[in-house]
């Protein structure tokens, strides 16, 4: 059992979070291997697929959906989970008492979910860094609008042990550990 966690990412949050998730799943003994999504032209060779995006504005980044929509039917045919990152903060509920890891899952999913029939999705919270240098038009914009930049708390909000918690279900869904044809 070969496993893919594919991913897109601007800044290397979620690079970060594909990485863990993939050597979680090594330890696991299922060998697992991170792969931005521009450098992978083939599916065929892995036997489940864990695909990751940050999102932004409620939208998934366009190569993690580029990837998804052009390798649809490989994905079908195997087990595939969909995550994302990107609310930035530790407040689990909005001033709404809405979960923002609820409100926050990208817009796509729902598409990709008919497409794709995944196991399981997740919404982690992500990473910002204002020093690093903005990507793309509207990053560039944003960062200029004053509410914006109070809106964008700084830091490393990933949630590492929810992260390892969905990659040791996945790696259980999988039957990490169990004798093969059981």
């Amino acid at each position: 059992m070969r496993v893919l966690v594919a991913y897109a990412t601007r800044h290397g949050a979620t690079a970060g979070i594909a990485e863990r998730v993939a050597a979680a799943l090594t330890a696991a003994g299922l060998p697992a291997e991170a792969h931005p999504v521009e450098k992978v032209k083939d599916v065929g060779a892995y036997d489940a697929v864990v695909l990751g995006g940050a999102a932004y504005m409620f939208h998934w980044l366009k190569p993690a959906v580029t990837f998804a929509r052009r390798h649809r039917k490989e994905l079908a045919a195997r087990p595939v989970w969909l995550f994302s990152s990107g609310p930035l903060g530790t407040d689990l509920v909005d001033k709404d008492g809405n979960n923002v890891l609820q409100t926050s899952r990208p817009k796509e999913f729902d598409e990709l979910a008919k497409l794709l029939h995944p196991q399981g999705e997740q919404v982690f919270f992500g990473a910002y860094d204002p020093d690093t240098p903005p990507v793309g038009l509207g990053e560039r914009f944003v960062r200029h609008m004053p509410a914006a930049q109070a809106a964008m708390p700084a830091g490393d909000f990933r949630d590492w042990p929810a992260i390892d918690a969905w990659a040791a279900q996945i790696a259980a869904e999988l039957g990490a550990g169990q004798p093969r044809g059981q």
